[in-house]
């Protein structure tokens, strides 16, 4: 692609990046799920993982490579000759393979933590593109805290990734420091000065520390950057890095002043937002642009009359071009036929083999016994929970609790699976889900630090489902477990459970 197109490369790092937010972690199959999410959307490339930092690393990014078709699949790699290797090696199987090395080129890093001259990062940046270069023929290069780097040391880092082989050039705001309109006035500095700038792609990696990730990358696209890095929902380091969503529909809405376009599939945003909520076991704020519950409700009755006689008076988007649609096409209940609920998770974005679109069956004939209608929202979260789960080491087999208003304290009893060996046990708490909690500990022999427990509603109704989010940490490892379930306190023990089965594979 030309470093002239009005086309924009969407390179998401949601599962490099994005994954490394403190209990944001993803099991292998869950990864997977997610990819093939990502490549249905139309992310152009996908940073599938960081391949020399574990085994467990290496095999999400080499499976991924070799899951996907049409996206560039990529590894991050510090610029030394064993990172490379592994990235190299990690991607072979991608059809379209790309290797991202960085190295930092601002005087703190360099002085504190590479304590290296501005020479000896020349000759590295040089050293690790040109091995880059020769195991494939897509490198991207990274100046690591770019924002805060002297601008003419940061030319001649460019140009040495330039002479090496560098086919894209990464300018990254590491930390979130600068203002869009002096990182703009960067990137267009850049373009003029670099001798060799006409011929590669600028790319930007906005962190949101001071909350101005996606105004940062959304004013170096105007000045001549061509490629973004975002991730959905905008997770990542810190305070996170610059949202998909929010770039690509600022880019959308706006298209007559920005005059770019990309290749996302909007009405797929939703949907993907949505199936990596479940994935980490985290909601979007209620009043997050794009994604949020409030983001097209209008309580305000000058605004609900003006929306009622026109949307556009108060929407500058529709629901539907996000993916935010009622979809009743194909109802699904117990009584529904295979070929019918593989139609429907095909039009949810959902590609299922056969045997698991089996297990789903039986869920939601299962489900279906226990409530009236099952929706969408149902069905996302039984393909998270029963299909791509973490293996258990632990599992409940059975729950009862007693509770009462008269001074008995709620009690749990309970027979689980413990390295499939059958174990029964009861205990109290102050409160029901206390008393689950603790009863689960005492079998599991686990005494994790509860970080954060909530409960949502998946969809209306009284009966409907009781969605729980389980933060644990022990040990120094974080894990969120989740679940769901039309009776709340299953859905907590089954969550809690889940969160220790994380910690256990860990």
């Amino acid at each position: 692609m030309s470093a002239s197109s009005d086309r924009v490369i969407i390179f998401d790092t949601t599962l490099r990046d994005g994954e490394q937010s403190p209990g944001c972690t993803m099991s292998l199959s869950e990864k997977i799920l997610l990819a093939h999410a990502l490549e249905g959307l139309g992310v152009d490339v996908m940073e599938a993982g960081f391949a020399a930092a574990s085994p467990g690393d290496f095999e999400a990014v080499n499976t991924i490579a070799k899951e996907v078709n049409s996206i560039v699949v990529t590894s991050l790699a510090r610029a030394l000759e064993q990172d490379i290797e592994a990235a190299a090696k990690a991607i072979e199987p991608a059809k379209n393979k790309r290797i991202h090395t960085f190295l930092a080129t601002s005087p703190l890093h360099m002085e504190y933590k590479l304590r290296k001259s501005p020479a000896e990062v020349l000759k590295m940046i040089e050293k690790a593109v040109r091995f880059a270069a020769s195991c494939t023929a897509d490198v991207e290069f990274s100046c690591e805290d770019a924002s805060r780097s002297d601008k003419i040391f940061l030319v001649e880092a460019c140009e040495a990734a330039i002479a090496a082989g560098a086919k894209t050039l990464n300018i990254p705001d590491t930390v979130g420091y600068a203002q869009p309109e002096e990182y703009g006035k960067l990137i267009a500095h850049l373009k003029e000065h670099v001798k060799g700038s006409e011929n590669i792609i600028f790319s930007v990696h906005c962190h949101n520390d001071l909350g101005v990730a996606v105004a940062s990358s959304l004013a170096a696209l105007k000045a001549g950057a061509r490629q973004a890095e975002v991730t959905v929902g905008g997770i990542g380091e810190r305070a996170g890095n610059a949202s998909l969503e929010e770039l690509v529909m600022a880019l959308t809405v706006r298209k007559p002043y920005y005059g770019l376009t990309t290749n996302i599939k909007t009405p797929l945003i939703y949907p993907t937002a949505r199936l990596l909520s479940r994935i980490i076991g985290q909601t979007y704020a209620r009043n997050k642009p794009i994604l949020g519950a409030n983001a097209f409700a209008h309580e305000s009755g000058i605004h609900q009359a003006g929306v009622l006689s026109n949307p556009e008076t108060y929407e500058i988007m529709t629901p539907a071009s996000i993916g935010l649609t009622d979809n009743n096409a194909i109802v699904i209940g117990k009584h529904s036929g295979r070929s019918a609920l593989k139609s429907k998770l095909d039009s949810m974005g959902y590609q299922l083999e056969d045997a698991q679109i089996d297990k789903m069956m039986l869920a939601i004939k299962v489900l279906a016994d226990k409530k009236k209608q099952i929706f969408d929202e149902d069905i996302e979260a039984l393909v998270v929970e029963k299909v791509h789960r973490v293996p258990d080491k632990f599992r409940l087999v059975h729950l009862s609790i007693l509770s009462s208003d008269i001074g008995v304290p709620p009690t749990c009893m309970l027979v689980m699976e413990k390295d499939g060996k059958e174990c029964r046990h009861s205990g109290f708490g102050v409160g029901s889900v206390d008393a689950v909690f603790k009863t689960i500990c005492h079998v599991c022999e686990a005494k994790p630090t509860i970080e954060e427990y909530s409960v949502n509603s998946i969809s209306g109704g009284s009966d409907a489902q009781g969605e729980v989010f389980v933060r644990l940490a022990q040990n120094g490892r974080v894990a969120i477990g989740r679940a769901s379930d039309p009776d709340v306190i299953n859905a907590s023990a089954k969550a809690f459970i889940n969160a220790l089965n994380r910690l256990a594979k860990n």
